[in-house]
């Protein structure tokens, strides 16, 4: 997915001439987009806070460098928008931010997506095209999910970084790039780098200023702000009147642990609008998600293989004594089919539970026709 939106709306009103953002704003959301109804990106961000408030401090401190920004927090913890913001607050401010999800393509394309191509480069390429880094010139380049990216490319894309120019596919020729780099994962890249499947030269030349994005239930102070802002939204779109949350609304939203952090509690507030039959909302309206939170302290499991262990290696061995052709897309599919209606068909959780990326998830229920590509 790539975006091309303006950089942030925020919360403070302003005249036309006033473009830049004010240091004082303690909401920013989203661009309104047609593609926010099935973005699973956070939509809003508030800092109020402490450990929010310090995090603005830092992000003033440090947008108006030049330097490369590594995002790295659960999905969900609005990533984009902290993106956006240290844009916004950059000298890069009038220029472009493209946001591009490194996950969301196929590998063949990846490179060409990145840095462009030259007519006839491959099959297909009936014209030149620039790339994301060019497009993005005199402004900042968001590289979403950038653990996902293919080893090669993380080569190609480490030169770039050094040499500050971008050779098109089907060119010998350099183009000077002029853009600030905005990266960000949800995945532990110490732990990729030692298993060998990220690059430790281009995790420290990403990562000139680290910024941990802290977890919804590790900030409670910013629940309540949120909740009533994705009130204020879905009362507009819905057409209610003032629905406030009754204080055991509140009290049931401060403790639960939010493992889909900002985006759950929009959803949650949603569906609450949808189902409430009273003019206000009351704890039973939220339907909150049960799934447990990973504990980051859990190793491999070393003891005894428990009973249901057990149950899945005997319908293995069934299997195997007579397997089709496809065995293992099979067992995979089914494995992918079952998660997601246990997690009642949300691809962040389902990504959370089986331990792999969210564009994963999506390519895969893509593949074995469980949703549309076109969504």
């Amino acid at each position: 997915m790539i975006s091309r939106e303006p950089a942030v709306n925020f919360d403070r009103v302003r005249s036309d001439s006033d473009t830049r953002p004010a240091q004082t704003d303690t909401l920013i959301t989203l661009p309104d987009s047609p593609v926010r109804a099935t973005s699973i990106r956070a939509t809003a961000q508030v800092f109020e806070d402490p450990k929010s408030v310090a995090l603005l401090s830092r992000l003033r401190q440090i947008a108006p460098s030049e330097a490369n920004v590594l995002l790295t927090g659960e999905t969900g913890t609005g990533k984009e928008l902290i993106a956006r913001h240290v844009h916004a607050l950059s000298r890069r401010w009038h220029g472009p931010f493209i946001a591009v999800n490194c996950g969301a393509f196929a590998e063949s394309l990846v490179e060409s997506e990145l840095f462009g191509h030259e007519k006839g480069a491959f099959t297909g390429a009936f014209s030149a095209r620039p790339g994301w880094f060019e497009a993005a010139a005199g402004g900042t380049l968001f590289l979403d999910e950038i653990g996902d990216l293919p080893l090669k490319l993380q080569v190609k894309l480490l030169r770039v970084l050094q040499e500050r120019e971008v050779v098109r596919l089907g060119s010998r020729k350099p183009v000077p790039i002029d853009v600030r780099i905005i990266a960000a994962t949800h995945v532990r890249l110490e732990e990729a780098v030692a298993a060998g499947k990220f690059r430790e030269d281009l995790f420290y030349r990403l990562g000139v200023v680290v910024l941990g994005l802290p977890a919804l239930r590790d900030r409670p102070g910013d629940i309540l702000p949120l909740a009533q802002h994705f009130l204020a939204v879905y009362r507009q779109r819905l057409g209610q009147g003032n629905v406030p949350l009754h204080p055991d609304a509140e009290r049931k939203l401060l403790r639960h642990p939010w493992p889909g952090n900002i985006r759950e509690l929009e959803n949650a507030i949603h569906h609450a609008l949808l189902v409430s039959e009273s003019h206000q909302i009351r704890a039973e309206d939220l339907q909150l998600s049960s799934l447990s939170l990973p504990d980051a302290a859990t190793g491999p499991a070393d003891s005894a293989p428990q009973p249901a262990e057990d149950t899945l290696r005997q319908v293995l061995l069934t299997l195997f004594e007579r397997p089709p052709a496809d065995l293992f897309d099979r067992i995979e599919d089914t494995v992918l089919r079952t998660a997601y209606e246990h997690c009642r068909r949300n691809q962040v959780h389902t990504a959370r539970l089986l331990g792999i990326s969210r564009n994963a998830i999506r390519s895969r229920l893509i593949r074995i026709g469980v949703i549309d590509a076109r969504r």
